[in-house]
C-alpha cells in the first residue's frame, strides 16, 4: 500500500494508535493536533486522505472540514471523520460539513482500514 494520510487528532494516544496502524500498512503519515494546523499542513503538503477527529480544541473538526472544502486553493481529498462523538445524527452532521465518511470510536481497525482503502482506490 502507499499513500499519504493526515491524522488530525488532539489526543496523543489516539494519534499513536492510528500512526502505528497506518505505517504498518505502508502508508506515510503526517499529524496535526489542531484544525488550524491541519489546514496549514494540507496547503503545504496535500495528503491523499484525511482522518479528522471532530472534537478538537479551537477550530473543531466540523469547522476545519468546512474550511478545507470551501478553500479552492486546497485540493479535494477524502475526509473521514473518526470520532467518539457518536450520537444519533452526528454522522449526518459530519457529512453535511464535508466529510466523506464517518467512523465512531471505538472502531474496528479492520473496518477503518477497509474504509481507507475504499476511498484511496477511488482516487
Amino acid at each position: 500500500m502507499s499513500g499519504h494520510i493526515l491524522i488530525v487528532e488532539d489526543q496523543p494516544d489516539n494519534r499513536q494508535i492510528l500512526r502505528d496502524m497506518l505505517r504498518h500498512a505502508g502508508y506515510r503519515t503526517e499529524e496535526a493536533v489542531t484544525g488550524e494546523d491541519a489546514v496549514a499542513r494540507i496547503a503545504a503538503d496535500p495528503p491523499d486522505l484525511v482522518l479528522m477527529d471532530l472534537q478538537l480544541p479551537g477550530l473543531d473538526g466540523y469547522a476545519t472540514t468546512r474550511r478545507i472544502r470551501s478553500d479552492p486553493a486546497l485540493p479535494a481529498m477524502p475526509i473521514i471523520a473518526v470520532t467518539s462523538f457518536a450520537l444519533a445524527g452526528d454522522d449526518l452532521k459530519a457529512r453535511e460539513a464535508g466529510c466523506d465518511d464517518y467512523i465512531a470510536k471505538p472502531y474496528s481497525p479492520r473496518m477503518l482500514m477497509r474504509k481507507i482503502r475504499e476511498h484511496l482506490d477511488r482516487l
